[in-house]
């Protein structure tokens, strides 16, 4: 998993989980979430970009 989402940066754990599933069948999505979680991934967010005023 934590293979994965470092190849597949944009992926969240959902679709870790889409990935993972034919693999392995009885792993849901509660565990993904829970192992995603607990190696510290996230899907990187993109800063804000401020408007400017006129």
């Amino acid at each position: 998993m934590v293979e994965i989402a470092q190849v597949r940066r944009r992926f969240g754990y959902r679709s870790i989980h889409d990935l993972l599933r034919p693999q392995f069948p009885g792993v849901n999505h509660k565990r993904i979430y829970r192992l995603y979680s607990q190696a510290q991934l996230a899907v990187r967010k993109c800063k804000k970009q401020r408007r400017r005023t006129l």
